[in-house]
């Protein structure tokens, strides 16, 4: 699961999601799927947090790295 690009997890959740939202799978199957898509929100989440530090460093022009401050970091 961690292997696939973002979007194939996001595709992934997004499938669950309308076959929860259907409501015609019994109950052991919908809990199956609630706990695949709460997987899959970890592992997007974990993906986000990663690209997001990524993109806040930058590089200053002597070669050292910053914090880029953002809304949400500051």
């Amino acid at each position: 699961m961690e292997k696939k690009k973002f979007e194939e997890l996001m595709t992934d959740l997004e499938k669950i999601v309308k076959e929860l939202e259907a409501g015609d799978i019994d109950l052991e199957v919908s809990i199956e799927k609630y706990t695949e898509a709460m997987k899959l929100v970890k592992v997007c989440g974990d993906k986000l947090s990663s690209a997001l530090e990524s993109v806040n460093k930058i590089r200053t022009e002597n070669g050292e790295f910053i914090d880029f401050k953002t809304e949400d970091n500051q």
